[in-house]
């Protein structure tokens, strides 16, 4: 897929360098457009967290993916409801369905914000068999009401690594984020706004080097000692 310029005015097109997914995947690797679920934890209306992530969702686009943006309005807090809720099902199904996702928190207090964490804390590490995070790709990003910060991205670079997911080494923290937007809710040219270009960039290419490979790069001794029935006995002993 050809990048839409008209819709990325702050990129230059000398400077964009489509993916080559033939040459990352090799002949055996899938060769689909990428799927990339989108995340971000904020619910005000004019949330600068959802406004990187439509930017990182349409620099995605423009690398080839198909991309899902997860709203998270109306997701009850973890446990107050159960898993066949309706906003619950769809936020599991579409982790399912990803491939890689990416993960963009405002910074609040030091830390990323409850309605990130409640998305995150409503993800399973193990779905009817399934694990719908292992070995998939994940990018983080922050902004900041103030002055640069990365506890953010920090916090959820542990947490990715708790899903067992692979985090890419780039990252984005935006300061200051409402200097960077316009009226109209697009980020203006800056090396922010090229930072999450990069990131968004290393996130795909990392997704057609890895997706084909998952299952083997996660491939555990000690679940192969394990038998399936063992394991599910022991991390449903009880019910946290």
């Amino acid at each position: 897929m050809s990048a839409s310029f008209d819709t990325l005015p702050q990129l230059d097109p000398t400077a964009f360098a489509p993916i080559d997914g033939e040459a990352l995947a090799g002949d055996a690797g899938p060769h689909h457009p990428p799927r990339i679920l989108v995340l971000y934890g904020s619910l005000r209306e004019r949330a600068y967290s959802r406004l990187v992530a439509e930017e990182a969702g349409r620099l995605l686009q423009a690398f080839g993916c198909e991309v899902a943006t997860f709203d998270p309005r109306d997701l009850p807090l973890p446990d107050a409801e159960g898993p066949e809720h309706p906003r619950v099902a769809a936020l599991r199904e579409l982790a399912t369905w990803a491939e890689g996702m990416v993960w963009v928190s405002p910074e609040r207090h030091g830390a990323m914000t409850a309605v990130m964490k409640a998305q995150i804390d409503w993800l399973p590490l193990s779905l009817g068999g399934i694990r719908p995070t292992q070995g998939k790709t994940l990018a983080v990003m922050q902004v900041c009401g103030g002055s640069q910060s990365f506890n953010a991205v920090n916090q959820m670079r542990i947490l990715g690594r708790w899903m067992r997911m692979l985090t890419i080494p780039n990252q984005s923290s935006v300061p200051k984020a409402f200097n960077e937007f316009d009226d109209h809710g697009r980020m203006r040219p800056s090396p922010y706004y090229q930072r999450i270009v990069d990131v968004c960039e290393e996130l795909v290419k990392f997704t057609w080097l890895t997706r084909g490979r998952a299952d083997y790069l996660t491939d555990r001794y000690s679940e192969r000692v394990e038998s399936a029935a063992q394991l599910s006995a022991r991390v449903n002993q009880r019910d946290l």
